[in-house]
């Protein structure tokens, strides 16, 4: 299928989506941004600036961090416009992602929880941008007994954006199985 009749498809889809749809995994979504934003402010209360507290010595660390940039701090010396671009692209995914739920049958968890899980972690971490001009990262792994680097600090948004995409992957190469018929 060529992409025009792939986007012919999910425009026909848009105006009749399936009943129920899987609009409702939206509220996993609420959840997870809730988690994510509780956690951030805990980090905001608890932990000083760049000031680790080991949580297991040689492995973990609660360490907050104002992460300017995306993933892995990408862009984060870039003088200010990325805040924009962050902000318009987290929300375009998110938008873009509610569609496909519009358009996915409710019980397609397969389809439904990973697409959940990127759009909670794109409005957990557009919502830092707006409120602080910054994402709050806070989780800081590292292996201590090498020389290796810190794994770059991240969050519950980071992490569910994580996850999510990874499930998408690994679910776009098995197909479900269809449940047994009765009779």
């Amino acid at each position: 299928m060529s992409l025009r009749e792939s986007l012919a498809e999910f425009l026909r889809d848009l105006r009749s989506p399936p009943r129920p749809n899987a609009i409702a995994w939206l509220w996993l979504s609420l959840v997870l941004i809730a988690a994510d934003q509780a956690t951030k402010w805990l980090a905001i209360s608890h932990l000083e600036y760049l000031q680790p507290v080991p949580v297991i010595e040689g492995f973990w660390n609660w360490t907050l961090v104002h992460n300017y940039g995306a993933a892995f701090s990408f862009l984060s010396d870039a003088g200010g416009w990325q805040k924009w671009f962050f902000s318009g692209l987290a929300l375009a995914v998110s938008v873009g992602m509610a569609l496909w739920l519009r358009v996915t049958p409710r019980a397609d968890w397969r389809n439904a929880l990973p697409l959940a899980l990127v759009i909670a972690g794109a409005l957990g971490n557009l919502i830092d941008r707006l409120r602080f001009g910054y994402v709050v990262d806070f989780v800081d792994w590292y292996l201590g007994f090498t020389d290796l680097p810190h794994w770059p600090t991240f969050n519950v948004a980071d992490s569910c954006i994580v996850v999510g995409a990874v499930l998408l992957v690994l679910f776009s190469y098995k197909p479900a199985t269809p449940a047994p018929k009765a009779g």
